[in-house]
This record gives structure tokens, C-alpha cells and sequence, in this order.
């Protein structure tokens, strides 16, 4: 007989060692992926809204924006916005240069408010004009307008 007698075949099974797996386990890090994924597509529209203003409703078409563009807002209450920080008029045009000092020829929307008195919106628009920003553009609400202005 060639094998060992009284179950030498198992006695080999309980000396078996143990390896460690090498590989790894990537659910978990899906998993948190995914969470985060869900996080930022919420918030990430919250963070573009900036100031809140109502603004006019017009036929006019959609412009296109680049990343080099920057907001001023009027709000109802007549205060001034660059970007989402509030801004005396008569600081305006210095804030501007000192953001656009290497490239003054930044497209600057303007977002007034519908119930604003459009003097107020000149005024901001005169600032812009007479500091040297020629590429301004106000900003409406896209939506059909009859001919008395009602909607």
C-alpha cells in the first residue's frame, strides 16, 4: 500500500495556512462616490444663484457666458452687487480694475431688478461706461411679452 494509513488526508487539511487577500475591496469607495455624486449635483445650483432679483422678462435670445465673465446685481432695494458682495457705486469701478487688471476686456453682465427704477440700473450702467468696460450686457428673464409689457 503507498499512503498513509488512519487519515493522514486530514490531518493536512487543519495545517493549511491561511493567505491574505490582496486584492481590494472597492464597494465601499464606490459607495461613498456615489453619496458625494448625489451631494454636489443638489448643491451645486445653489451656488450659481447668487444674489436673488427679479429680473425682466423679454424676447431677447439667450447670451452665451464664458468664465471670465463677471455679475453686477441691483436687488429691489436699489443696493449694488459684484458677484455676491455688496458694493457702494462710487467703489464700483475700483473693485472692477482691480479684478480685471489683466484683462480689461471682461464681459460684465448686469442684472437689475424688475421692480427697480431704471435710473438706478443707468447709473451703474454710466459707471461702468465712464471706468472703460465696452463689453456690458444686461441680463433678462427669457419669456413671452406682449405689447402693454403684461405676460
Amino acid at each position: 500500500m503507498a499512503g498513509p494509513v488512519g487519515g493522514g488526508g486530514r490531518r493536512s487539511a487543519h495545517r493549511r495556512t491561511f493567505r491574505l487577500m490582496a486584492e481590494i475591496n472597492v464597494t465601499p469607495m464606490v459607495d461613498v462616490m456615489l453619496v458625494l455624486l448625489v451631494i454636489f449635483m443638489v448643491t451645486a445650483p445653489l451656488l450659481s444663484s447668487g444674489v436673488p432679483v427679479d429680473l425682466p422678462k423679454t424676447k431677447a435670445g439667450q447670451l452665451t457666458g464664458d468664465e471670465q465673465t463677471l455679475t453686477i446685481s441691483v436687488d429691489g432695494k436699489g443696493r449694488i452687487f459684484l458677484q455676491e458682495t455688496e458694493v457702494p457705486l462710487d467703489e464700483l469701478a475700483a473693485r472692477l480694475r482691480a479684478i480685471t487688471a489683466a484683462k480689461a476686456d471682461n464681459r460684465i453682465f448686469v442684472k437689475g431688478d424688475a421692480g427697480i427704477n431704471y435710473g438706478r440700473v443707468m447709473e451703474v450702467m454710466g459707471e461702468l461706461n465712464a471706468a472703460g468696460f465696452p463689453h456690458v450686457a444686461l441680463v433678462t428673464q427669457p419669456g413671452a411679452v406682449n405689447r402693454k409689457g403684461a405676460r
